[in-house]
Parts: structure tokens; C-alpha cells; sequence
């Protein structure tokens, strides 16, 4: 055994399926707080899940559950430590279907399903953004840098009506404003995108794993408070009863403020084909609907010339 290593920490590199077991026992008990309920969803006896619960804390060297009253309950630990857990399980069931990986350090997904439903997102370097023939991504970054983040600064005034804005709440991310010549309203209309106002953001198909996948980028965003571009194709209906029809656009997240200085996600998106993602066939690329598409001059730009040589 190598010096300063446990047999736990020795039978987990020797057998690296009992990690796995481990957080799965750890994430479904966090979630039931309740032992039976755990072993029923996971297929397991008590003593197994109470087995793999002990492993865990003994490398983490942390206790990650209290027992009051026969009742479980989440230590400080064990919730600090929850959501990087579900973050493991998501990044190894998505990339052992292939449906998550990186490339050139930056995140890509790739998902299908057998009725004709797909979704493929991959992140982009931010200079991407310099590249593009449209204004309104180049632009919107100018803005936040001059206005600091702030949505209500004057910077903001012309890429206002491009912007969806977010709110992390206990529910999710929730819509708390869409700008009238935002992606959302341009895909599905003014009456049907504001009803989405107040709402957390949908899950898309493809399971928990994937979805969680596909809230990375939110969660990067508010980490860093920075910028992050992503390039997304997928298949969307444009109102309740019409079939899915093909989305392609790129993506601006931003970490912005509101008045009370609490944070926000700002999101500018820009149906277009002018896309790279790997793996995604041009066939695939259609025609985008033309009352989607917003004309290049539909943005001025305003501190070009601040930011040129």
C-alpha cells in the first residue's frame, strides 16, 4: 500500500465502479433523507448503502450526514459537497454514451433520440465573437464591459430589446424579462414567449443527466461573473401542436446586475447556419425560418470605434 493511502482509498483505485456506487448511494440518500426510500430507488440492501456512505466519508474524511430522531440530515459538508457529486455522475453517464466531451478545453454535447429530437452545443472561444458578420454579439459585449454588468446602466439602452434576463431562484433559473426583439419572442411569438415569464427554465429531453449538463453553462457564468459563447443546433416547436422545427444560433451568456445589486443572467441569442460544432452534419443545417432571422442593420453599433485600433 502506498505511504498515506487507506484501504478504502487503495480498494477505490483498484476498483474505480465502487466510486461511483459510492456517490450514487451518497446523491439518492441527500435527496430521500430517508434509508428505505434509498435502497428501493437504487436496488440495494441497507447495509450496502450504509457501507458506501462510511467509504465515502472515510476518504473525504468528512461526515456528510447526521442521524436525529432515526432521521437523516445533510451536514455542512455533505451539502457543500453535493453538487460537484451530482456533477460527477452527470459528466460520466453522458460521456459513456457519448453524449458529452471536450474539445480543446471547451464543453461539447451531443444528444439524439429515436422520434428525431437532437441537441448539440459547443462552447466557442470568446474572440469568436469579433468573427461574426453580424453586430449584435460584438456589440453586446462592448456594452457590458462599458456598463460594468449593469442592466439598467445607459450602455445597455440599445442591446435591451435583444436580452433575456435570468434570475437564479430556489426553482431554477427563472425568466424575469424578455426584450421584445429577444430569440425567445422571435421564435415563439410575443404572446406565448411572455407567458414564460416567471417560469424556470424547461428541461430539455434527454434525462437528468444531460439536462444538468445543459445548465453548465449557467452555472459557469455565475462563477466567473465573466462571458461565455456557445453555438447550439437543436429542434424546437414554435407554438404547442406544431412539429419541432430546426433552431440554430449562437449564444451570449453574460454576469450582469440588477438595480438591488443582486445577480443576473443576461442571454443574447442569434439564430443563424454561421456555426461550428463538430459531429453536426450540414445536411442538418436548414433553412432557418426568415421572421427569425433579424437583418444585420437592425443593430447600430455604438462604441465600435471605443474598442477599434
Amino acid at each position: 500500500m502506498p505511504d498515506g493511502q487507506t484501504d478504502i482509498e487503495t480498494a477505490v483505485n483498484r476498483h474505480p465502479a465502487l466510486l461511483y456506487e459510492m456517490i450514487r448511494s451518497y446523491t439518492t440518500l441527500a435527496r430521500t433523507l430517508n434509508l428505505s426510500h434509498a435502497v428501493d430507488e437504487l436496488g440495494i440492501t441497507r447495509q450496502t448503502l450504509r457501507r458506501h456512505i462510511a467509504q465515502l466519508e472515510q476518504v473525504r474524511n468528512e461526515s456528510l450526514f447526521s442521524v436525529k430522531d432515526r432521521r437523516y440530515e445533510l451536514t455542512p459538508a455533505g451539502e457543500a459537497a453535493l453538487p460537484t457529486a451530482h456533477d460527477l455522475l452527470a459528466r460520466i453517464e453522458t460521456w459513456s454514451m457519448g453524449q458529452a466531451s471536450q474539445i480543446d478545453g471547451l464543453q461539447y454535447l451531443a444528444q439524439s433520440d429515436e422520434q428525431g429530437w437532437r441537441f448539440y452545443l459547443k462552447q466557442q472561444p470568446v474572440s469568436r465573437a469579433w468573427q461574426s458578420e453580424s453586430p449584435l454579439i460584438g456589440e453586446t459585449i462592448r456594452a457590458w464591459s462599458l456598463s460594468g454588468g449593469q442592466i439598467e446602466h445607459e450602455a445597455m439602452d440599445h442591446i435591451r430589446p435583444h436580452l433575456i434576463v435570468y434570475r437564479d431562484t430556489p426553482i431554477g433559473w427563472t425568466c424575469i424579462e424578455l426584450g421584445e426583439l429577444s430569440s425567445f419572442v422571435l421564435w415563439f411569438g410575443w404572446a406565448q414567449a411572455r407567458s414564460s415569464i416567471g417560469r424556470p427554465i424547461g428541461e430539455l429531453p434527454g434525462g437528468g443527466a444531460f439536462a444538468r449538463l445543459l445548465l453548465q453553462p449557467f452555472e459557469e457564468v455565475r462563477a466567473t461573473q465573466g462571458v461565455r459563447l456557445d453555438h447550439i443546433h437543436t429542434l424546437v416547436p414554435r407554438s404547442k401542436d406544431s412539429p419541432p422545427e430546426v433552431a440554430t444560433y449562437q449564444r451570449l451568456l453574460l454576469g450582469g446586475s440588477l438595480p438591488d445589486g443582486t445577480f443576473a443572467m443576461l442571454s443574447v441569442a442569434e439564430y443563424t447556419n454561421d456555426i461550428d460544432i463538430p459531429g453536426l452534419e450540414s445536411s442538418l443545417l436548414t433553412e432557418l425560418p426568415t421572421d427569425v432571422v433579424l437583418p444585420n442593420d437592425t443593430l447600430t453599433p455604438k462604441f465600435m470605434q471605443l474598442f477599434s485600433k
